[in-house]
């Protein structure tokens, strides 16, 4: 698999971004291609490449995969042209992933992917995800879920205890054990 973390798409912006920061209106992108910071508006549509999957006749594909199955046809190497023929490109599709959906997967949809995998290719961010590091990264997500759940279950165990005070009004100091007559 491609490692497509933080790798964004904007729509109506052409290329590919990388999230660098969170600001309080949005984020704050770098283009891949020129190294350009920007302020992209928390209104505008953005899309995660980890997120985005293209149709197959079974269950849908993650684009990281066809990008592995691109890198590994290529050795490493740049992809078919984003302007040759609309024949040439869905040849060169269908011997990257022969099971699509040809109804539902475009020539579009073809061409922005083989533009995306070249964009990563030229930039040096076409980085695969080796096994290992998978296997250590959903290990540590575990230990984060396992970390945030028995935390959660500290603080239920501390409410538990808590819930025998009483709610008093401010400037009033309450004693326990100690009957109020109202004489003084």
């Amino acid at each position: 698999m491609i490692d497509l973390t933080g790798i964004i798409a904007i729509s109506g912006q052409p290329g590919l971004y990388k999230v660098v920061a969170q600001s309080k209106n949005g984020i704050i992108v770098e283009g891949l291609a020129d190294k350009k910071r920007t302020s992209i508006s928390s209104t505008a549509k953005v899309s995660s490449l980890e997120d985005i999957s293209m149709f197959t006749t079974g269950d849908d594909k993650p684009v990281s995969e066809i990008m592995k199955a691109i890198y590994d046809k290529e050795k490493g190497g740049p992809s078919i042209d984003v302007k040759a023929d609309d024949k040439s490109v869905t040849a060169y599709f269908e011997s990257v992933l022969p099971d699509y959906d040809k109804e539902r997967v475009y020539t579009s949809n073809m061409r922005k992917l083989f533009n995306w995998y070249n964009g990563l290719q030229t930039s040096g961010n076409l980085k695969v995800k080796e096994k290992e590091t998978e296997a250590t990264e959903e290990s540590a997500e575990k230990k984060i879920v396992k970390a945030a759940t028995e935390k959660k279950a500290a603080v239920k165990k501390t409410a538990a205890k808590d819930t025998t005070k009483t709610k008093t009004s401010t400037g009033v100091k309450k004693t326990a054990g100690v009957r109020k007559t109202g004489v003084a």
